[in-house]
């Protein structure tokens, strides 16, 4: 014995009525970006040295940045 189509239909019915279908949409939307960001960490936990590389990639850039100070200068035109 389980839940027959019709009773969803009735369940999902009450649902819509009681939260209102903007805010499903953005429940849904919400889901769906937690489940991709879910697989994102997923996916970068299984390569460490590909994340390593990225990291190492990065404090490289960073020590190409100059410091200093910027000025404004007024021109003439």
């Amino acid at each position: 014995m389980g839940i027959s189509p019709w009773q969803l239909l009735i369940i999902l019915a009450i649902v819509l009525v009681l939260f209102g279908a903007k805010r499903l949409r953005n429940v849904g939307g919400d889901m769906g970006a937690a489940i991709k960001g879910f697989r994102t960490a997923m996916k970068d936990g299984d390569e460490p040295e590909k994340k390593a590389e990225h990291i190492e990639k990065m404090e490289q850039e960073e020590s190409r940045i100059i410091e200093g100070e910027a000025s404004k200068e007024k021109t003439k035109s």
